[in-house]
């Protein structure tokens, strides 16, 4: 069944990554460059090439930089939401909700890396969100194909695409990889100030409301610089995957 894409968009770009320390003593991590263009120009050419036509960014740290970054572009139209303090995941995107309208709209971490499979990922989120069962769909990643990572995982999914969150002591096959389809009623009675998303996913999981896409690309968990190096070793020679247009 086709279902709309979203025309909307929210960026997050205002953390201080402290785990990618040196590199963002001076450069906020959305602005780090992976294969000779920023994190940030990547997550905003692929919201440009779906259709996404106006993303809300916000900033905190290095503010100035990223405002300049957005102002070089031509698409998809930008606005800034600026943070004098830090919001988290949940309260900056319930400070842009003025922005993104009464539809269902794409929340894109500032740091994430993918690069999709047969069909753009954004599209498949798309296709999977039901506005009458669902309140958000995330993106996830197998942790297996992650040799590096050595945590307990985020989530369980079954093949309906319904989400869990681990049991006691219990290891669940996926990782969130930092991109969803969100209804603005999963937002709805959320509280005041900085607070995690993962907040109204637990309660979207509890009400039978948050479901998953298993990511058929490739991506790319970057904390530290030793992740960034080994994913420039690994992206070397693939530039041509990365001929959107600005």
């Amino acid at each position: 069944m086709s279902r709309p894409v979203p025309r909307r968009a929210m960026v997050l770009a205002a953390g201080l990554a402290t785990r990618m320390r040196p590199l963002t003593d001076t450069t906020a991590k959305p602005l780090l460059a992976v294969a000779g263009r920023s994190l940030l120009d990547r997550a905003l050419d692929h919201l440009a090439a779906v259709g996404v036509a106006r993303v809300v960014v916000n900033t905190h740290w290095q503010a100035e930089a990223v405002r300049a970054a957005l102002a070089a572009r031509d698409r998809p139209e930008t606005i800034e939401s600026h943070e004098e303090t830090l919001l988290d995941t949940g309260g900056a995107v319930v400070k842009a909700l003025p922005h993104l309208g009464d539809e269902p709209f794409y929340v894109v971490n500032g740091d994430a890396f993918w690069l999709d499979g047969a069909r753009p990922a954004l599209l498949r989120l798309a296709e999977a969100f039901d506005p009458g069962t669902t309140d958000a769909v995330l993106l996830v990643h197998r942790a297996a194909q992650l040799p590096s990572y050595g945590g307990r995982g985020d989530f369980a999914v079954d093949p309906l695409g319904r989400v869990r969150r681990p049991k006691e002591k219990e290891i669940v096959p996926y990782l969130y990889a930092g991109v969803q389809i969100a209804a603005p009623a999963l937002f709805a009675g959320a509280p005041d100030g900085p607070f995690s998303t993962n907040l109204l996913w637990d309660r979207a999981i509890a009400a039978d409301r948050l479901r998953a896409v298993v990511h058929d690309g490739i991506w790319l968990h970057l904390s530290t610089p030793e992740d960034l190096a080994e994913a420039e070793e690994m992206l070397r020679g693939r530039a041509s995957v990365f001929a959107y247009a600005r």
